[in-house]
């Protein structure tokens, strides 16, 4: 029998005795466990257990099915050293297996990792030893995450420079010497035994000074059981360097391979130094919200207003904005008033316009008038910093379509050696020498087996869908489109039919009066102020009497009012008729503003608006009717307005052979005049919130790919439904949203913005995936065809990395 095992978890979710009993009762009824205590002061459990029965993920499942959670930490570190994506993997493999990790994510694009952990059981020191122990550096990434990363950037970028230099003023001379001898062109001394030595002399710093990161990672590689890209390049170079030691000492006759084995390593540290600067790029979108917090804040406390580093603003304190400057955090209006470009969080150009009571978000920027607000979220918890974080996931994701890549990277490196090896041995058992040859039986075949171990790239298919997933992700973060993973960005690229719901997404969700039309004897009327309109006169008085109103469509005539600049009167005699309507005295009028059934009930004539009435009530808007002293004068509309820019986003839509859908759970009537209005291709009208999900799996079920659209609150089953949720977010509740997309500004016109970067992005994928595919499979059979020389070979490699992220990169320059 084997040993104990114990394990303390923290337990979250706990607020009695009988939520101890259920906790200690699930994990008993996992097999294996000897011990279970559960202590509600100090929210943990212990378990004694035998680890050949149970394991961690055991308990973890128990835990949450009895309805609680697990109280978990997030390690950010910057991994350095890693070679290409099987170095990412197999850290990755290495980080999840550690006891207490829970989630571990490693981006070689990106070189990062984040690792979720339970503190009781494992701490980001044990975390950072295991890293370092699998041989890569880590970096700490803390709360000022930009810093430590582009300093750690620029001093990998730096050492790889260095080491490109270095590699360049050995390998031209030695090149130019070796190929000026083999051709003739330099004179006789150049064919002395003593210019091998200087050869020799020039090589050497190249294999194992430029060269050395490829022994050491070679090394590291084999001893975690494993093989990478350095493996071929170590193999590679070194088959050509040592060979020529061995004719340089005289052990064989022969021509010697040093300026091979010194162009193999610095083509492609040219090649590594372009990829790493290249990479750098990729993450610029993420640079740049960073780079737009604002640095310091300016605070009231104690009655002074003084000024203090954004960082240390706290909830709560009243932050003072001048005109022109970056407002620090989220918080709320309180005092003043002004226009805010919220362009770089929301991607909206136009201003918004902000006063008392008005949200902030934080590093936005302030335009015109000074104000003052009160922070309600800094640190972590602002906007821009959760769309940093999200977006950061995102990148860190892997898109389904990434697995092929991941299944083959896993046996590439060995296939490779397996190919190169049967190479040398065809070469030399069974393909005679021409009688024109120059090299021997041996040299040819060490040759082409070279050229084999060095035109095999796999880090192109590594760097295939993370580098496009990391500059579309960014793309998207700096138009206000919030693609939230990986899977999300290449669902949304294969999208059939796109479900809209009606209120709140294509409308603005609030009633507003549409119409106002009034009565050719309101019109004749002479005994009325004529400062005004006939129809601002008429909604003055009926606005008058709704001031006094909490009815929706009430407040929509109060408002219409305002925004006309129309003085009220104060009603006098105010009465609510339940389902008829308001009636009150205005300025010695008697005013009734209701439906139709007011008016009938009181036997009042429509005066000849019956006709309007009919045709508003066609349009789905709702009629209210307004009679002055007995006469019927006039009827306001009021309805749940289009929104600006839904109509074109439609249309977008439709111009990308989307089929558009409408939900709604208005009646058929109504819901088929809006849908007229934006010309969708179906409507499905009467739909309570509970059934929205359903009707999208029916859509689903019929083999389309759908995307719903909704305000992320409401209709969460739809969304969680769909293949892709699309929520409409506010500015400061995007981290909130459940969907894997996430429109920042609420503008419907993202939706089709979002499908056309996935689909650009997607496309993206595919390419380099068919050129890292393409490139092996051409180019490893025709090295082993003899059809490339090794320094050829090593060129190829080099450049198809860069084709991958350069081809990444085009992303960014894609106007959408």
């Amino acid at each position: 029998m084997s040993e104990t095992k114990q394990l303390t978890l923290p337990i979250t979710g706990m607020t009695c005795a009988n939520c101890v009993a259920a906790v200690e009762r699930n994990i008993k009824k996992v097999d294996g466990v000897q011990v279970a205590n559960v202590n509600l002061s100090s929210e943990r459990a212990t378990i004694e257990y035998d680890p050949d029965q149970a394991s961690l993920d055991d308990f973890l499942r128990r835990i949450d099915r009895a309805g609680y959670g697990i109280a978990s930490g997030e390690a950010d570190f910057m991994i350095q050293r890693m070679s290409d994506d099987n170095d990412a993997r197999r850290l990755e493999h290495l980080l999840s297996k550690l006891d207490g990790v829970t989630d571990a994510r490693v981006s070689f694009t990106s070189e990062r990792a984040r690792i979720e952990y339970i503190p009781t059981i494992a701490s980001q020191a044990e975390l950072r030893q295991a890293v370092k122990d699998t041989g890569f550096d880590v970096v700490v990434l803390g709360g000022k995450v930009e810093d430590a990363e582009r300093k750690a950037r620029q001093a990998e970028i730096a050492q790889q420079r260095h080491l490109l230099t270095v590699g360049l003023i050995f390998t031209i001379p030695l090149f130019l010497f070796s190929m000026g001898r083999d051709f003739n062109l330099l004179p006789a001394w150049s064919h002395q035994p003593w210019a091998v030595w200087l050869m020799f002399i020039l090589a050497t710093p190249v294999q194992f000074y430029v060269g050395w990161q490829y022994y050491v990672g070679a090394f590291k590689s084999l001893r975690n059981r494993s093989a990478n890209m350095d493996v071929l390049i170590a193999m590679g170079s070194s088959v050509a360097y040592f060979y020529s030691v061995v004719i340089m000492v005289g052990l064989l006759s022969g021509h010697v391979y040093f300026e091979t084995s010194a162009v193999i390593i610095t083509l492609i540290k040219v090649g590594k130094f372009l990829e790493v600067r290249a990479k750098g790029r990729t993450s610029e979108a993420i640079k740049k919200l960073m780079g737009l917090r604002a640095k310091v804040a300016r605070v009231e406390r104690d009655g002074e207003e003084i000024e203090v580093p954004a960082d240390d603003v706290l909830v709560g304190d009243i932050v003072i904005v001048r005109p022109g400057e970056k407002i620090p955090v989220d918080g709320v209006v309180v005092e003043g008033r002004s226009s805010v470009d919220e362009s770089m969080i929301t991607g909206e150009s136009l201003p918004v316009e902000k006063g008392p009571g008005d949200s902030l978000v934080g590093a936005t920027l302030n335009k015109l008038g000074r104000i003052k607000f009160e922070a309600t979220k800094v640190g972590k918890e602002t906007a821009l910093s959760q769309i940093i974080r999200l977006v950061e996931e995102a990148q860190g994701s892997k898109a389904p379509i990434q697995k092929l890549a991941d299944q083959v990277s896993s046996i590439f490196v060995p296939a490779v050696i397996l190919i190169a090896a049967v190479t040398f041995l065809v070469w030399y058992f069974f393909i005679p020498l021409t009688p024109t040859a120059e090299v021997g039986l041996f040299t040819r075949a060490l040759i082409n087996m070279v050229a084999v171990l060095v035109i095999a790239c796999p880090c192109a298919m590594g760097l295939a869908t993370p580098t496009a997933v990391m500059v579309g992700t960014g793309k998207g973060a700096e138009m206000g489109i919030l693609l939230k993973s990986s899977e999300a960005l290449e669902r949304a690229g294969r999208l059939t039919t796109v479900v809209l719901d009606k209120t709140g997404t294509i409308t603005k969700g609030q009633p507003a009066v549409t119409d106002i039309v009034v009565s050719e004897e309101w019109l004749g009327d002479n005994n009325s102020d004529h400062r005004l309109s006939p129809t601002d006169r008429l909604l003055r008085l009926a606005a008058s009497v709704e001031q006094g109103s909490e009815h929706p469509l009430g407040e929509a005539i109060w408002a219409e009012a305002g925004n006309r600049s129309v003085v009220l009167s104060q009603p006098e005699s105010f009465k609510a008729e339940v389902g008829h309507g308001v009636q009150a005295r205005v300025d010695g009028n008697q005013v009734l503003v209701g439906n139709r059934r007011m008016m009938d009930a009181r036997q009042l004539p429509l005066n000849g608006l019956q006709t309007e009435v009919s045709r508003l009530q066609a349009e789905a808007k709702t009629a209210m009717l307004v009679a002055v002293d007995g006469q019927v004068c006039g009827v306001i509309a009021v309805a749940d307005t289009i929104k600006d820019g839904s109509a074109e986003a439609i249309t977008q839509l439709k111009d990308m052979d989307l089929r558009v859908v409408m939900i709604t759970g208005d009646n058929q009537h109504t819901a088929e005049a809006i849908a007229t209005q934006v010309s969708v291709d179906q409507v499905l009208a009467e739909v309570l919130p509970g059934d929205k999900a359903a009707q999208v799996k029916k859509l689903q079920d019929r083999g389309e790919i759908v995307a719903m659209v909704g305000d992320g609150i409401n209709d969460a089953p739809a969304l969680a439904q769909a293949d892709v949720g699309i929520a409409i977010g506010t500015g400061t509740d995007v981290a909130m949203a459940a969907a894997p997309v996430t429109l920042i500004s609420g503008d419907l016109r993202g939706v089709p913005k979002a499908i056309a970067l996935s689909r650009r992005t997607l496309r993206t994928i595919k390419q380099n995936l068919f050129w890292a595919f393409f490139y092996n499979v051409v180019l490893i059979p025709a090295a082993a065809a003899g059809f490339l020389n090794p320094m050829l070979a090593a060129g190829a490699m080099a450049f198809s990395s860069i084709f991958v992220v350069s081809n990444s990169l085009r992303l960014r320059g894609y106007r959408i």
